[in-house]
This record gives structure tokens, C-alpha cells and sequence, in this order.
């Protein structure tokens, strides 16, 4: 039996979702874990192990709403395993981490959550800089990649993906209009979504007519930070029948790493690492992109979902600006529904974990306004970008 096969996400929480909520982070996070225990059926008592990324603290400000330690205390958790730290292949690397201890047998039901209180953090005006020495910071010393990009003013991820964009727009003739689709297809499902940031209705001429951040990306490409927290527990799947509901199985996971691990130097700078973890994500399972009715995968930036839909094969390499014209392919009664609860272009940047919530919510068929009415019984939950990535295929029980 795979390690994958062990284990299964037996509930999810979600904390509310606000632009600024202006509350106490480790608040919103106890919310979303709470409700994550409570919706497996399970007691604190039950749980004994966390896992989160990326820990607590951080650049830049509301980063990071709460540690593994602190919720470990806050609930008087008694662990068996936790991990906490930031070096993972992907957001999602911290669940992964959680099915392979319990699959390993350091822990039965693992709490995983991850909280931002970026919205709040900038204050109550537009977005603040983040750029060292910005909001009245000292500049640190540069180290590493950042020697490279802060003496040209690109302290953000987003010269570094448009940078990425180019290359593919310039290989494969990918187009404005084509990206922009992303964009439009994840404001009209986040009207459907309550929690949602973002919900007035977008067209790609308002799309095209957004501001330039790092060309191509245009403002409606990049996520928008916002406050909440997300939790989900992976249980041991020998505990099923201790269960509230029946669990989403892990079918298969995919982590890999083969090129250079760097946002600049990486071997094709038209995909990304989901590249490498798509591929053994797909050698640990019999089932095909073909299969695959619903798809949660990342958009920090819009390019970044591009990447995704390439890699886990739903198109071709190269092909994504074909596949994403018009925007049917991706719709709700498209070949792939993609992102159903707006992203975190609209839906708001919960970093990730947003995307295996969404996923396993759809799979239960507990989407309300925004459950898909195909009833999908397969689902891929995909974060990272750049030099880490971590994805899970998932399925109905």
C-alpha cells in the first residue's frame, strides 16, 4: 500500500475571510482549527499532531498569523509529531508532511492550518510597500537571490513570475486575452462564494484595461491579501469509521524537485517546479488528467494557474494559451472547473491552503451556491510556484 493510501482528510475549517478584519490572528486561526476538528467529528483530545507553514513570523508583516507552538498551546494539544518551518515544496507541503506521519505512524489525526493577517497588517489605507526599508523598516543586508533583484527594485515575486510570463508568451505566442481568462473565470465563481474578497462581476476588457504591475501582469493577475485562516485534519485510514462523514482520500501526492531550486536560474524559465511534481504525482497513481473534475490550483499569480493547468497535463506544454481562450475550457461546466471559490485572485490570498479546503468541499458536496452540479468524485488540490510546488489528487469515498 502507498503511504498516499493510509490517510485521509477527514474534516476542514475555515475562519471568516475579510479584506481587514482587524482581529487577533491567532483568533482567526483557532476558528478555522476548531472548526476543522469539530466538522471530523473528532475532540481536541483526538489530535496529536500539527503541521503549518510557514510558521510564525515572518516578512512581510501578516505573513504568518500563528506557529504550531502557539496552537499547540492554545488547545493544550498533546503531540506526537509537528512540523512548523518554512523550507517546503509548497504551501501544501505542510499536509504532505501530515500523511506521512500518520502513514508512518508518528500521529492519527494531524491538525494542518495555515492564517494570514496581511490585509490588516498594511493598516486601514492602499497596500503598503515591501520593500525593505518600506513602511519605515531598515533595509536589511541582502543575502542570497535577493543580492540579485533588490538593486534593481524587485523585492516581489511578481517581476520574478512576469519575468517567467515572458518567456512563455514569447515561446508559445501566448496572448493578454488568454491569461486574462484566469482572472475573469475566478471573479465569476467568487460571486458564488460568501467569503469571498472580491465579488463585482469582470469582464476581460476590464481585465485588459487594469494597470500594469510587471508585463504582462496586470493588477487583476496578482492576489489580493486579505485576513483568515484555513484548517484541515488528515486522519490514519484505519479511523474511518470513527469518523463524522466519509473522509476524501488521498489518492497520490507529488513533490519533486529536478531543477535548480531558484526563482531566476531554473532550467526552463517557462514552467516552474509543479513541472517535476505533477510528473511523480502521476507515477503514484493509475488515474489520468482526463479523470480529473475539479481542479483547486494556485494563483498567487494568474501565469502561476497557467503553469498548473500545463504540468498536470490538462493541456499540453505550450498549449495553455489555446486551452484558456475563451475561457469555456476552465468554466464551471468546462473540460476542468478551475478554482470554484474565486482563487485568491478574487476569493482573497489565504496562501494555499484555500485550495485543498475548496477541494474537499466540492468532493463532499458542500459547496452550496458554488457546488458544482457534476457531483465530481476526483479532485487535484495544487500550491507553489517558482522553485517549490506540492500537489494532492484526491477522491470521493
Amino acid at each position: 500500500m502507498k503511504a498516499e493510501h493510509q490517510t485521509v482528510i477527514s474534516g476542514v475549517g475555515q475562519s471568516d475571510v475579510g479584506r481587514r478584519l482587524f482581529r487577533d490572528p491567532l483568533e482567526l486561526t483557532l476558528d478555522a482549527c476548531v472548526e476543522a476538528i469539530h466538522d471530523a467529528g473528532l475532540t481536541t483530545k483526538d489530535i496529536d499532531g500539527i503541521a503549518t507553514y510557514p510558521g510564525p513570523g515572518g516578512e512581510p508583516p501578516g505573513f504568518s498569523g500563528a506557529g504550531a507552538v502557539e496552537v499547540q498551546d492554545a488547545l493544550r494539544l498533546e503531540l506526537g509529531w509537528w512540523s512548523g518551518g518554512i523550507e517546503r515544496p509548497g504551501q501544501l507541503g505542510a499536509v504532505i508532511d501530515a500523511c506521512m506521519a500518520v502513514a508512518f505512524g508518528l500521529a492519527t489525526h494531524v491538525l494542518c492550518f495555515r492564517s494570514v493577517f496581511e490585509g490588516s497588517a498594511q493598516g486601514g489605507g492602499g497596500r503598503a510597500a515591501v520593500m525593505p526599508g518600506g513602511s519605515n523598516r531598515a533595509a536589511p543586508r541582502a543575502s542570497g537571490f535577493m543580492e540579485w533583484v533588490l538593486p534593481y527594485g524587485a523585492p516581489s515575486a511578481a517581476p520574478w513570475i512576469a519575468m517567467m510570463a515572458q518567456r512563455h508568451f514569447h515561446e508559445y505566442g501566448t496572448t493578454p486575452e488568454q491569461l486574462g481568462q484566469i482572472a475573469v473565470n475566478a471573479r465569476r465563481n467568487a460571486a458564488l462564494n460568501p467569503k469571498a474578497i472580491y465579488t463585482d462581476p469582470m469582464t476581460i476588457d476590464d481585465y485588459l484595461a487594469s494597470r500594469v504591475i510587471a508585463s504582462p501582469l496586470r493588477l487583476f493577475d496578482c492576489d489580493v491579501p486579505c485576513d483568515g485562516g484555513t484548517a484541515m485534519i488528515v486522519s490514519h485510514v484505519d479511523t474511518i469509521p470513527d469518523l463524522r462523514k466519509p473522509p476524501v482520500r488521498v489518492e497520490a501526492v507529488g513533490t519533486a524537485l529536478r531543477g535548480r531550486p531558484s526563482w531566476d536560474q531554473f532550467d526552463d524559465l517557462s514552467t516552474m517546479a509543479m513541472r517535476d511534481a505533477a510528473v511523480q504525482m502521476w507515477s503514484r497513481t493509475d488515474l489520468k488528467p482526463s479523470d480529473v473534475q475539479v481542479a483547486e490550483m494556485y494563483d498567487g499569480f494568474s501565469f502561476i494557474t497557467l503553469c498548473w493547468l500545463e504540468a498536470m497535463g490538462f493541456c499540453g506544454k505550450g498549449e495553455a494559451g489555446a486551452f484558456l481562450e475563451g475561457g469555456h475550457n476552465i468554466a464551471r461546466d468546462g473540460v476542468i472547473p478551475l478554482n470554484t471559490h474565486g482563487g485568491q485572485l478574487s476569493s482573497g490570498r489565504l496562501h494555499g491552503f484555500s485550495f485543498l479546503h475548496e477541494a474537499c468541499v466540492q468532493l463532499w458536496g458542500e459547496g452550496g451556491d458554488r457546488q458544482l452540479t457534476s457531483n465530481p468524485q476526483v479532485g487535484v488540490a495544487a500550491a507553489g510556484g517558482g522553485p517549490m510546488a506540492g500537489v494532492l489528487l484526491l477522491t470521493k469515498s
